[in-house]
């Protein structure tokens, strides 16, 4: 990982670059000048509570529309990547998740925490080019971010 930037990652800023594990036990790599497609990756606090088990639903029920527009969708939480497998088997969940246990990549945003304690929900859009399109911050809201993404990824 690279260390923490000094203030949270906001729109127009380079999205930062990182190697993090999957629920598969794989890597993913976001690194510079690569061909990969644009990337919504949504932090969420735990597997399998309402808020984020609506979350990562509404991404799975949307998941089409990403796909159809080149966009990758990755989920990040500090559960393990055993924990992010039932809970993607369970859910029906097409998209990768990755582990943070540490909280390293969620430091290396800048994505607040709740009250001081909980890990806080925020939505990256990351554009090709590595550019970040969109920051939507809402903790207690599941859905808005399935619907920001969207509107972010087909603006003109």
């Amino acid at each position: 990982m690279t260390s923490p930037p000094v203030s949270p990652v906001a729109v127009g800023d380079k999205a930062p670059l990182f190697t993090a594990t999957l629920q598969a036990g794989g890597r993913f790599k976001r690194a510079p000048l690569s061909a990969r497609n644009s990337l919504v990756l949504f932090f969420y606090p735990k597997d399998n509570t309402p808020v984020c088990t609506q979350q990562a639903c509404a991404f799975r029920d949307a998941y089409e529309q990403f796909v159809k527009a080149d966009v990758e969708v990755i989920g990040v939480s500090s559960d393990s990547p055993a924990s992010h497998r039932r809970f993607a088997e369970k859910h029906r969940l097409p998209f990768p998740i990755i582990s943070d246990p540490n909280g390293a990549l969620r430091k290396l945003f800048g994505v607040p925490r709740v009250w001081g304690i909980f890990p806080g929900r925020v939505t990256y859009v990351i554009d090709k080019e590595g550019v970040v399109q969109l920051v939507y911050n809402a903790t207690l809201a599941a859905e808005p971010h399935v619907r920001k993404a969207l509107d972010a990824i087909t603006k003109p």
